[in-house]
């Protein structure tokens, strides 16, 4: 299911259609996943019944029982590890809202995982918080081929037009992919760009 992309047909697209490529940046903004090794200490609190089956700012929907948290800046989708400096107990969570709001604290737990390590009762405790990984990335594929000459010739045809392509290699599959995006719409929005010039891609996992 990769996309092949006819070589032959290329000079033509991206002649026709290179006057409408916009400006790289406007494509490659810095990925939302780009925390580096993200470390903090202060008061957790936790939020539970009145908010079940609601959005949350992710556009998942809240499950009290799940473990995710709310946090102010990171990225949705970063694992976070959380450990409850009264008892030691930790988890891991997922983020996928937005909070606290209190000026105080630096994270809002789910129930589930507040009571995990013990945060129920007291309501609030001081942890530490450490990056167990960041969200996923994405990229968009256009093509996919056993020989990397066959890559490297479509990787030159696209550069001119799309400096973001790069050629990754497994040791079997040889595949071009432009950029790498932070959020999935990101790279729909490239694979949609790609389709307007007549070229078939497809968006991924980044590796």
């Amino acid at each position: 299911m990769v996309a092949l992309l006819s070589i032959a047909l290329l000079p033509l697209v991206l002649f026709g259609c290179s006057s409408l490529r916009r400006p790289v940046a406007s494509k490659t903004r810095p990925t939302s996943g780009s925390i580096g090794s993200f470390a903090d200490r202060g008061v957790a609190s936790w939020y539970g019944g009145e908010f079940h089956g609601r959005r949350t700012a992710s556009g998942e929907r809240y499950d009290q029982n799940g473990l995710t948290a709310a946090h102010r800046t990171l990225p949705f989708g970063t694992r976070l590890s959380v450990t409850n400096l009264a008892n030691g107990l930790s988890i891991v969570v997922k983020v996928n809202d937005r909070g606290p709001f209190a000026k105080d604290r630096i994270l809002d737990l789910s129930y589930g995982a507040a009571k995990a390590i013990g945060l129920v009762g007291p309501g609030t405790g001081v942890v530490q918080l450490a990056l167990v990984d960041g969200p996923p990335h994405y990229t968009v594929q256009v093509g996919a081929f056993s020989l990397s000459s066959h890559a490297n010739e479509l990787h030159d045809r696209l550069q001119g037009t799309f400096p973001e392509v790069f050629v990754r290699s497994d040791g079997t599959w040889y595949r071009v992919q432009i950029g790498t995006f932070g959020e999935r719409e990101q790279a729909e929005e490239m694979r949609r760009e790609l389709a307007a010039f007549g070229m078939s891609a497809l968006v991924i996992a980044a590796q």
